[in-house]
């Protein structure tokens, strides 16, 4: 299992949401037996943590915004786009 933890870790963002939304499908189309629908249930849930995981690193990368003079300041979203004001 740590393998395959390690494999989702490495993923790309779009392949592990395509995954998951496969996994998805598959769910809820009633067909899988139950001792599979919970083997794919994990690995949902694996590929849910991971996707989390990239889309706060995201976050924190783009809270940092370089302003004019090319220092790195930090976002406030309440002035969106306006940083002269």
């Amino acid at each position: 299992m740590d393998e395959q933890k390690q494999e989702n870790k490495d993923i790309r963002f779009e392949e592990a949401i395509g995954r998951l939304e496969d996994i998805v499908r598959r769910l809820e189309s009633g067909d899988v037996p139950l001792e599979d629908a919970i083997d794919l249930y994990k690995k949902g849930m694996e590929l849910s943590a991971v996707c989390h995981g990239k889309l706060q690193s995201a976050e924190k990368q783009l809270v940092t915004l370089i302003d004019k003079e090319g220092e790195a300041t930090a976002f406030d979203p309440a002035q969106g786009g306006n940083r002269d004001e």
